[in-house]
């Protein structure tokens, strides 16, 4: 049993008065629940549902809706299945009844060789040179963003905010500028998408034919449509530039285009690929970064801490953006720390596929292993005061105490996330600008319940308001 992340709250202080800020979240649940019920919740807000054991127990046995399922809290356990047996394991079917509509063959849902197929064709995107290389745009953006916040006593909903920011950094850098279609609009219809097709259906959990319509997807056929109209959009402009000889810009968006082929990639899949990441991508940090700001509004001797840092940071004079996540180590533990308590990808599911087992525990095949970020990050076999917010355990002098396989933000083994680099050299540049320039606090309207759709979501937004610090 891994007891790592035991002691990273020691530098909190046990005779500190000020407690740290425990934010909302469902109370483990004390007993199980019926058929109907538990469809009901899962539909809802599966995060409602888990219970003590899930909290407190290395992994949990359950039989729902005549699945065996194993909910994974041990580190141990964790790594066997993504990472030392994980050709073991397949996508859960019940995960890819969610998704496959909604991204098809992009690099989410994606198995076997188009899976490999489109991570070698996205992997040189992603190296640490390239993803440096995109860090002057994200500054850039980042402050031409920051601008919006200066009308004095402005209140605005920061994770709508959060949306648009991070769309708008990736168009940016993914894709030069050129993706089409508009950004509000991009960002009421994500929310229209994930609201219905980003969610279990009854009728799946109920184990009914693939060909029956599900009513969510029904729901979400006019957001996928706009969707795939923006992306076969882009492909389209950034083609006739090609085919014209132009000089396109050498960024995701033609990398992935010169895949096409026999060899490489289908124009489906580039579509998909690009949907992928136009979609899932952005949203899982703007999540992140929108938690990150309550998280701090509500712990203000975290924001001193955080605004001082980057303060300092500031006054050094121009530090290449690229060097900012290695230079705001204190930044980027909150960012961590709001990921620990607000997974962006809440649950990661696998299923057996033959017979396996790990220590005392038999897998059988077609058994369903999920493996929570919700519930690992909060486990009380794994973390101190595992409901607060205590970004110190990220800071550097403590990082070491948290196992591999603990803190799964970004996911593990062969399919972890490819973006995570980009996602944290983002977030923790948006952060140093925001906050350099303004001081966010809640409003009597604040009262966000994390939900999970596709990712962790503020059940009624984050509104807050937005003071400017300094010129």
């Amino acid at each position: 049993m891994s007891d790592m992340g035991m002691g990273d709250t020691e530098c909190v202080g046990v005779d500190n008065p000020v407690k740290p800020f425990v934010p909302p979240a469902p109370t483990p649940r004390d007993k199980p629940v019926g058929r109907l019920e538990l469809i009901r919740i899962i539909y809802r807000n599966p995060l409602e549902l888990w219970g003590e054991p899930s909290y407190n127990e290395p992994w949990v046995e359950v039989d729902w809706m005549g699945m065996h399922t194993i909910i994974a809290n041990d580190p141990g356990l964790i790594r066997h299945v993504l990472v030392d047996n994980a050709k073991n394991y397949r996508m859960a079917a019940v995960r890819q009844r969610i998704l496959r509509p909604i991204l098809r063959d992009g690099l989410l849902t994606a198995e076997g060789e188009v899976w490999r197929r489109s991570r070698k064709a996205m992997a040189p995107v992603f190296t640490p040179r390239h993803i440096h290389g995109f860090a002057e745009a994200m500054l850039e953006r980042s402050e031409a963003f920051a601008e919006r916040y200066e009308t004095p006593g402005l209140v605005t909903d920061v994770a709508r905010d959060m949306t648009l920011l991070t769309y708008d950094i990736l168009a940016a850098t993914l894709f030069s500028g050129e993706i089409a279609g508009e950004p509000g609009q991009f960002a009421k219809e994500i929310d229209n998408l994930f609201e219905t097709m980003g969610r279990v259906d009854p009728l799946d959990l109920l184990g009914a034919p693939d060909w029956l319509p599900r009513f969510t997807q029904v729901r979400g056929r006019r957001s996928l449509a706009f969707f795939r109209k923006i992306v076969a959009d882009t492909v389209a402009m950034r083609k006739a530039r090609m085919a014209k000889g132009d000089d396109v810009p050498n960024d995701f968006l033609t990398l992935l285009l010169k895949t096409e082929g026999p060899e490489g990639l289908t124009r489906a899949e580039i579509e998909d690929n690009i949907i992928t990441f136009i979609g899932a991508g952005h949203e899982t940090t703007a999540r992140a970064l929108g938690w990150t700001l309550y998280l701090l509004a509500e712990s203000p001797r975290e924001r001193d801490i955080v605004e001082a840092e980057i303060d300092a940071f500031m006054r050094k004079g121009p530090v290449p953006p690229h060097e900012w996540l290695d230079n705001l180590p204190l930044t980027r533990a909150a960012f961590e720390e709001a990921m620990r308590l607000y997974p962006p990808a809440p649950s990661i599911n696998r299923e057996a596929v033959e017979d396996d087992r790990y220590r005392d525990l038999k897998i059988e095949k077609g058994s369903t292993v999920l493996a929570m970020p919700w519930t690992i990050h909060r486990h009380r076999l794994h973390w101190k005061d595992p409901d607060a917010f205590i970004p110190a355990r990220f800071h550097p002098e403590n990082r070491g105490r948290i196992d591999r396989f603990q803190y799964l933000p970004f996911g593990a083994g062969p399919r972890v996330c490819i973006g995570a680099s980009f996602a944290l050299q983002e977030a923790v540049i948006a952060l140093a600008v925001l906050l350099s320039r303004y001081r966010f606090d809640t409003v009597s309207q604040t009262r966000p319940w994390p939900v999970q759709k596709l990712t962790t979501q503020p059940q009624g937004g984050l509104p807050m308001k937005v003071t400017p610090r300094r010129k």
